[in-house]
């Protein structure tokens, strides 16, 4: 067994290679790219020796799992296990207690991991291709949708420092249009009944007159105001705002339809599409983020840990505490969470499932974090069993138990 741990940076690779028994055998400063990489081999197969068989294994440690370096590790065979930063600076100070850190001390820190708490650590999955491009797009649409929500209240604040009568008039994102048109008082006051109309239909809205006319007297109230030098900054900012908000709607529209096409190329999308509440959207976002590899979630606990549904025990002594898990995958937990929303809608299971989690005392947010948690079981068994959800079936267990 060969142990390497590998503190990467932008250009270069800091490595270590060491043997089982915490021996090192030799470090290297790589570059980053192809010429880095055969260095690293060339290291390794010298340290194996040409007799080492198909019997041999390379363990390596290095905290990210992305990027084309892991992905060549990966792709020659090794174990490669990406390790938190946090689990490597916890690490450290348990041999060291002086504080120093190099890129070097580094290196030894992540072989040295990889040699001893190996069985403490997830090795990286490994998922295909076809996954692997669902997570870009998946990952980045809703990077996008986080980053419109952002910029949205941004621009709600700024309005609400010269020009507040905006956030009554302009209260959906398709009135952008106007606030671009008159992003001050006095060019609001002088839109037109024709142009808010205009842009309402463009917008396709409904009950466009009403709302043309609750628009124009709202921009038209008298308001408080601030100087005129300092409302034109202002409206500066806005016309930028605003031209930042299109540019993030017309892209976000854009890579929704590449999340529907690399999601339906994906050979389980019809199984993860027959769950309650997953349409092509959250299904892609719930497919990117648990991965494809078969081998990698053994029970359906084991996938529940890793989505962060389900709850953790604290107990010491007489005094015992069950909470929801601190440490999780946001993008994860986030399509889960608006699964088992929509499953109440769509399911009858899950709506049961549901409320008797209610009658047992639990608020709204931990009851649904409880549907998700079984959602995310059910899943599991689709996934490995191959099959498509069945109402009847996923709630079997369920359906007779007692609300308390």
């Amino acid at each position: 067994m060969l142990l390497v741990g590998d503190d990467w940076a932008e250009d270069h690779h800091d490595v270590e290679l060491m043997d089982s028994s915490g021996r090192t055998l030799t470090k290297s400063r790589l570059p980053e790219g192809s010429s880095g990489i055969a260095r690293l081999h060339a290291l390794i197969a010298a340290q194996l020796g040409d007799d080492a068989g198909d019997e041999a294994e390379v363990r390596v440690g290095i905290e990210t799992d992305r990027g084309p370096w892991v992905a060549a590790l990966n792709a020659a065979g090794y174990v490669v296990y990406p390790v938190n930063p946090l689990q490597a600076a916890r690490f450290r100070q348990r041999h060291a207690v002086s504080g120093a850190k190099s890129d070097a001390a580094d290196a030894h820190t992540l072989a040295d991991m990889v040699r001893t708490d190996a069985h403490q650590l997830r090795a990286m999955a490994g998922d295909s291709p076809d996954a692997e491009a669902v997570k870009v797009v998946a990952r980045v649409h809703k990077t996008l949708i986080w980053e419109r929500t952002r910029q949205t209240q941004r621009l709600r604040h700024a309005l609400r420092e010269y020009f507040p009568a905006t956030l009554e008039a302009f209260d959906a994102p398709d009135t952008l249009e106007l606030l671009g048109k008159a992003p001050d008082p006095a060019a609001a006051a002088r839109l037109s009944r024709a142009q808010i109309s205009a842009a309402l239909r463009r917008a396709r809205r409904r009950d466009i007159d009403t709302k043309t006319t609750r628009i124009r007297a709202a921009l038209r109230t008298e308001q408080l105001g601030r100087p005129g030098v300092v409302t034109a900054a202002y409206a500066a900012t806005t016309r930028a705002a605003v031209a930042v908000l299109a540019t993030l709607n017309e892209q976000i529209t854009a890579l929704e339809a590449q999340v529907d096409a690399h999601f339906h190329r994906h050979p389980d999308a019809e199984i993860v599409l027959s769950q309650p509440g997953l349409a092509t959207v959250l299904g892609a976002r719930v497919l990117a983020e648990f991965g494809d590899d078969p081998t990698r979630y053994v029970t359906a606990k084991n996938r529940k840990n890793y989505a962060g549904t389900s709850p953790i025990t604290r107990a010491s002594g007489k005094r015992k505490l069950v909470a929801a898990r601190y440490v999780h995958n946001d993008r994860l937990v986030d399509a889960l969470m608006r699964q088992a929303q929509s499953a109440l809608q769509t399911s009858p299971g899950a709506r049961a499932y549901y409320d008797r989690q209610r009658a047992r005392g639990l608020d709204h947010n931990p009851a649904l974090r409880q549907l998700a948690n079984r959602l995310v079981g059910i899943l599991h068994g689709c996934l490995k069993t191959r099959t498509h959800y069945d109402e009847t079936t996923a709630w079997s267990h369920h359906v007779d138990k007692p609300a308390a």
